[in-house]
This record gives structure tokens, sequence and C-alpha cells, in this order.
């Protein structure tokens, strides 16, 4: 594939990302995530099982709706600052949004870059992706549930006020802390706090997100991309956004992440050459063939070490010329190995590496022991499991 080839192959795939990464910020903007902190507040209860379930229900649903990124960039510090005013430990709280980050982003196209690039190689519309990945989805965040609730036993007991830092938590009545800026993009000035008539609202950002998700149903039908959809979107919040001075256009151009895009751009081509040189080869003699149950788990499996390897954005990028034309069965266990296998190591994804950065220089920085114990015991049940469900839902 030549240079160009591989531009005009990418670029839909990329704008339509640009539309998601601008909705989600406009989202925070108008006070969605301070909204979804309050309910956590507000339906926890002071219980740690509790809170465990609903920043689970949240994270999950956040990032297949959002992406990955809002979970780790917004989420976060609403679900750490919503454990710190409970008077609850916080650590299985935060593992969650990353482990939900990276696991829970199988269900829909949008959820994660990893998706999109599948979605726009394989022959399936919006609806029929998330119609085979959605028991793939279940499964791997009901594994995910029962191995936090054991690896973290002890601090889902009852509060200990002993173990909480000292300095208290801002209300959650506030907009979220604003977290650290993704690697992949140059960080957007933080806004000044607006007065309580301008403060957005959460209503108008939920019931958008409902109408964009409705249009992604019915792009197929109607022959029209999703990414106009998405960027329809974007445009509903930011006429408002903009009008009250909750966004600026520079910081709406730093949510779409230019240089990130570029990036990505740049690493396709590269592997593009790379797989022309002889690398496809190579792939293809490690992949396995075929769509049974043990064929997909051995492409899981490759997928997840692969992504553990080189970061789970260049593997998507090795794998799916291969795999494109291998039918829709194997492409989407390389999704589930590219997505939930990066849980093992903080390199496998860069929303780790993320979220890695917007916890770092705390008390609850995160531990590399922790991160891979968890991650040993969660991910090969996960992968097995999502990938056997997967099998079912092709010969459903």
């Amino acid at each position: 594939m030549s240079v160009a080839e591989e531009v005009r192959t990418l670029a839909p795939t990329l704008g339509f990302l640009a539309a998601v990464l601008v909705l989600g910020h406009l989202c925070e903007r108008e006070g969605l995530f301070a909204a979804a902190g309050r309910l956590l507040a507000r339906h926890a209860e002071d219980s740690p099982p509790r809170l465990l379930a609903l920043v689970f229900a949240l994270a999950a649903g956040v990032t297949a709706v959002l992406g990955l990124d809002a979970t780790v960039v917004l989420l976060t510090p609403v679900v750490l600052a919503g454990a710190a005013t409970l008077r609850l430990r916080e650590r299985p709280h935060i593992y969650a949004c990353v482990h939900l980050a990276n696991a829970a982003s199988l269900l829909l196209p949008v959820s994660n870059l990893t998706n999109l690039l599948a979605f726009h190689t394989a022959d399936v519309s919006f609806v029929h992706f998330a119609a085979l990945m959605a028991l793939p989805w279940a499964v791997v965040i009901a594994v995910e549930w029962v191995v936090f609730r054991r690896f973290f036993a002890d601090d889902l007991a009852d509060p200990d006020p002993r173990a909480i830092a000292a300095p208290a938590a801002p209300p959650l009545a506030t907009a979220p802390p604003r977290a650290a800026a993704p690697p992949h993009a140059a960080a957007v000035p933080p806004a000044a706090t607006p007065p309580a008539a301008d403060r957005g609202s959460p209503a108008l950002a939920a019931v958008v997100v409902a109408a964009t998700l409705v249009g992604f149903v019915f792009s197929t039908p109607l022959g029209v991309d999703p990414a106009w959809f998405a960027a329809a979107g974007a445009l509903v919040l930011a006429v408002p956004a903009l009008a009250a001075r909750r966004t600026t256009p520079r910081a709406l151009l730093h949510a779409a992440s230019p240089g990130f895009l570029l990036f990505v751009l740049a690493l396709g081509v590269v592997v593009a050459i790379a797989l022309s040189l002889g690398l496809d080869d190579i792939v293809d003699r490690i992949v396995p063939h075929g769509d049974g149950l043990l064929a997909l788990l051995g492409v899981a499996g490759v997928a997840a070490l692969l992504a553990n390897a080189v970061n789970n954005l260049p593997a998507t990028l090795i794998l799916l010329p291969v795999l494109a034309d291998r039918g829709t069965g194997p492409l989407l266990a390389a999704l589930i190995g590219v997505n939930v296998g990066p849980n093992l190591t903080y390199t496998g994804s860069l929303a780790t590496l993320l979220w890695k950065r917007v916890l770092r220089g705390g008390e609850l920085a995160p531990r590399w022991r922790t991160f891979v114990r968890l991650g040993a015991i969660s991910v090969p049940p996960a992968l097995i499991g999502g990938t056997a469900a997967l099998w079912l839902a092709l010969h459903a």
C-alpha cells in the first residue's frame, strides 16, 4: 500500500475520532461528569461495594459511548474525589477506571481508536458490530467485577477513616479537577469557573449524546458516515458553550488532538511500509488461521502479547491488514486481545499511560507491582471468557 493510499484509508477514521474527542470535551464543559460524580456520592450510601458497582457501571458506560480517554482523563478525578468525600478507600475505584477504560472499550466502534480502525476494515454495520461485541463486553466486565471483589477485598471492607488521606477532597458540586493533558495532545488551558448561570446543562449533554448514538445506529441504513453524526453532536454543544465562554475555539482544537492524529497517521504509514517489506508474512505465520474457538483464542492471545510488547495501537495497525481477508471473527478476536490485554502492563495502551499521569505525584500514585498482579489475575480469564462469548455470538 502506498503512502497516499494509507492516508486515504486512515483519514475517515481519524476524522471520526476527532469529532468524538471534541464531543467528550464539550460534555465535560456542560457538567456531565460533575453531575455523574454527584450521583455516585448520592447513591453509594457509604458502602464501598456499592460505590465500586456504581463506578463499574459509570466507567463502562462512559468508555462505551465517549471513549476510553474520557474515562481516564475526566472520570478518574471525579471518582477519586467521590471516594475521598465519602471517606472510602480510593484504590479499588481508581483501578476500576483504568481497567474498564481498556476492557470495557469493546462494545462500540467509537469506544476506542482500535475499534474504529477495525470497524473501517471489517464489512459490518455499526449495529452489527455492537451486536457481536455485546456479549464479550458483558462477560469481560463480569470477570473484572469478580476479580476486583476478591483482589480488593480488604479495601472494600467497612470504611476506615484512618486510611483516608488527611486533606478532604473538594465538594462534588464543583467541576471535577482538571486532569493532566494526554501525552498525545497539548494541554488545554483550564477555563475559569463560570458563573452559576453559565455552568452548562448536563441534561443537554446527555440528550445530545443519546441522539448521537441514535444517529450511529441509523448511519448504515441511511448511507451516512457515522463521523457526521459525531460532528453534528459536537456542533450542537459547541454553539452554546462558545457563546457562554465555557470553552474556546483554541480549547476545541486542542480537544481534537491534532498532534495525536498526525502521530497515528505517521504510525500507520510506517507500519504499512514495514508490512510491505515482509512483516506481513511473519505476522501471517504467527497468527492462527480459522474461525473456530481455538483459532479465535489464539488470535486474541497473540494480539494481547503484541499489544503489551509494542502498545495496542501499532499492534492493531500491524494485525488488521493480515486479518482483513479472514472474516469478521478473527478481526474482532484481535480487538479483544488489543483492548483487554493492555491491562497487564503500563505500556499496553496509551490510556493506561495517561491514567498513570493523571494520578502521578499523589499518595495514590499507581504502583507497578499492584497493576501487574491485578492484570495477571484478570487478563487471562477475561481474554478467554470474552473470546468464547464472541465465538458464541458469531454462531448464534
